[in-house]
């Protein structure tokens, strides 16, 4: 028999694979990382995110007036996850419990301690389709890092070198594992291929020629390799067209070429159970990068409410489907019209206030912790610099003076229908008509002065109410929305130490699972709907899980 090489063999060095690493060598444990990239992208999606967390009843909160407690954030994610299947849903249902405590009691402690700070304005995320016990945040959860997901990213990062300094961790990158090694019914170890070495930038698609093969022998296997966001032929053979519609025709990439869902197949075929694959969540609101990293690169939006959304055919889109309020519902409307895309109409006023962009690279200031940096972009006139970017170069925008230039602008982008003037003029103008009063019978108007009542909103994110045919206000904005492709809600089966389960419901011995490949845990916490600041802290919360059950065996 080989001997073994390591106390615990992590598949994937990214976020989740970082904190079970962490985790691991706190309590003296040699790991090793294998990872099919270069060192360069330690800590994988993470590092390009934009740092946000879901935490409950944080003095961030109660400093800005917002009474949160673990009772509503379990409702709301009870209400928005829609559990609904006997099996598949049993550990899930264990970890959106075990989750929602954890970020109502712990969590920020345990990133504080680590030297994680959190920016002073908490988000509202996912505000809802309409009803207190259905999907949505009732209050403001997602806090903003104060160095987004790069910041989040070196916490663990760091004490993992320190921790390959002391002989205690060692990776290796650009081995791609093709087989989980299993041994009397457990798992032992992984085999796969050497791939040639590379020395491209973070993000940047590599090649995948093969060099040589390896197998690595451990005490466990942790499997931390993300979901399918990139694989667009195994999101449309997921997708789920009885709930959302036909899966889209034109999909941009929320994430880099290397997240593939190789190791779904893989384990499944090792033995381990695969649960709820038709989950997934993927953004309505996303934009062509003018300036790509990797192919298809795409951006999302995370607009505020104001807003107008019109289909592909130019009609407005019903409640609940404003910007910003839930992103399956509004998905479902988009694919129902037989296109996959839709169209914002706002003003500059709009847009300085409400757009941000997704992604580290895209918030400089805030990515880079400076103050002054940071104060400046936000507060001064005018759109921030990589927004006001997207509105010059950006192949999705079209900006100009007066309604009807706009919708000409419109129609030479469109990829379905042809808009018509008169239609759009007579929806924009009966949404005008209801500006002159603090009340309206419209009900994206009413959810924005419901934004209002909330400090956060009112002072940094939600433009005060406006005629969108107010040239004062101008120029006119469309931005021509896509799907973008982002993260994987379903995933390897496990129980609340992150051990993966068999079919049969037993343990699979020697074999953990963490982050998005488990569906941030359980195999689908999120149920069918996520909350927003979740996607981080799940890849926390299960890696740590594993890190820690895989130390006590």
């Amino acid at each position: 028999m080989t001997e073994q090489q390591a106390d615990a063999v992590v598949v994937g060095s990214g976020l989740a694979g970082l904190v079970a690493t962490y985790e691991l060598t706190r309590a003296g444990r040699k790991v090793i990382v294998v990872d099919q990239e270069n060192r360069d992208n330690l800590g994988g999606q993470a590092f390009w995110s934009l740092g946000g967390l879901f935490l409950v009843d944080t003095p961030e909160q109660r400093r800005l007036g917002i009474k949160d407690s673990a009772e509503l954030a379990l409702q709301d994610w009870m209400g928005s996850a829609g559990f609904d299947r006997d099996d598949e849903d049993f550990w899930p249902r264990q970890w959106a419990r075990a989750y929602v405590e954890f970020a109502s009691t712990t969590k920020r402690q345990y990133l504080h301690d680590l030297g994680l700070r959190i920016t002073p304005v908490v988000g509202w995320a996912e505000r809802g389709g309409g009803f207190a016990d259905g999907h949505g945040n009732s209050v403001p959860r997602f806090h903003l890092t104060w160095g987004t997901g790069p910041e989040v990213v070196r916490i663990f990062a760091e004490p993992v070198l320190e921790a390959e300094k002391r002989g205690l961790v060692e990776f290796r990158f650009r081995h791609r594992v093709d087989e989980l090694v299993i041994e009397g019914d457990a798992a032992v170890g992984v085999r796969g291929a050497v791939l040639a070495p590379s020395d491209l930038e973070r993000g940047v698609a590599s090649s995948r020629d093969v060099v040589g093969d390896f197998e690595i022998r451990g005490g466990a296997v942790i499997v931390t390799t993300g979901g399918i966001g990139h694989n667009h032929d195994l999101i449309r053979k997921n997708w789920p067209t009885e709930r959302l519609g036909p899966a889209p025709t034109t999909m941009i990439s929320g994430v880099p070429a290397y997240v593939d869902g190789r190791m779904l197949d893989i384990a499944e075929s090792a033995g381990a159970s695969l649960v709820n694959r038709d989950r997934m969540w993927h953004y309505t609101e996303g934009i062509h990068n003018w300036d790509p990293i990797w192919p298809d690169h795409a951006i999302r939006i995370i607009p505020g409410p104001s807003s107008l959304w019109l289909d592909a055919a130019g009609n407005r889109l019903a409640p609940p489907n404003f910007p910003g309020f839930d992103t399956n519902s509004t998905m479902k409307a988009i694919l129902s019209t037989g296109h996959d895309y839709s169209w914002f109409i706002l003003t500059q006023s709009i847009i300085e206030k409400e757009f941000a962009l997704s992604g580290s690279e895209q918030n400089p200031d805030i990515t880079s912790k400076d103050l002054k940096f940071a104060a400046k972009s936000r507060l001064a006139k005018g759109a921030p610099g990589p927004v006001d970017a997207f509105t010059k170069h950006g192949i999705d925008f079209v900006v100009r003076d007066n309604l009807p230039e706009l919708v000409a602008g419109m129609n030479e982008i469109a990829r379905g229908p042809k808009l018509d003037l008169q239609e759009i003029e007579r929806i924009i103008s009966a949404r005008d008509a209801e500006i002159d009063n603090k009340f309206s019978k419209d009900a994206q108007l009413m959810a924005i002065t419901n934004a209002r009542q909330y400090l956060g909103d009112k002072i940094v994110r939600v433009a005060k109410p406006h005629r969108l045919l107010d040239p004062a206000h101008g120029p006119l904005i469309a931005v021509r929305l896509n799907i973008l492709t982002r993260k994987t809600l379903g995933g390897l089966e496990t129980n609340l130490d992150s051990q993966v389960m068999r079919p049969d419901g037993t343990a699979f011995d020697g074999l953990f699972a963490a982050g998005e490949v488990a569906g941030f845990g359980g195999g689908g916490v999120h149920g069918y709907n996520a909350l927003e600041g979740t996607f981080l802290g799940g890849c926390i919360f299960s890696g740590r899980a594993a890190g820690l059950a895989v130390s006590r065996a």
